[in-house]
């Protein structure tokens, strides 16, 4: 929505227990996006992963407020608590901090 760039990638919409426990956890590859939404808490760690990963954290108004890359086996918290995370391969996505998203 910031720059009305339109970015073709899937998400897939972490909004269960379960689904928001596995993430990426033993994915070989991952050319989509994950979004992880009513969350209870904004810590992420990439522990069971193969590759690198992009951790955007996004507030209610799904602006990007933080950004950060984890290498397996790395733990990260934001500095707030987040609406929205959303996980992709490391440099899938170009977003910076204050971009706005919009997910159709």
């Amino acid at each position: 929505m910031t720059s009305d760039e339109v970015i073709d990638v899937t998400i897939i919409h972490a909004n269960s227990f379960f689904k928001r426990f596995k993430g990426l956890m033993g994915e070989n590859d991952f050319d989509e996006a994950m979004l992880f939404s009513n969350l209870k808490g904004s810590s992420v760690h990439s522990h069971f992963m193969r590759f690198e990963i992009d951790v955007y954290f996004l507030d209610e108004n799904k602006i990007v407020f933080e950004k950060t890359t984890l290498k397996p086996w790395k733990f990260h918290k934001p500095k707030k608590q987040a609406a929205y995370i959303l996980e992709t391969k490391k440099n899938k996505l170009k977003l910076k901090i204050g971009d706005r998203l919009e997910f159709l």
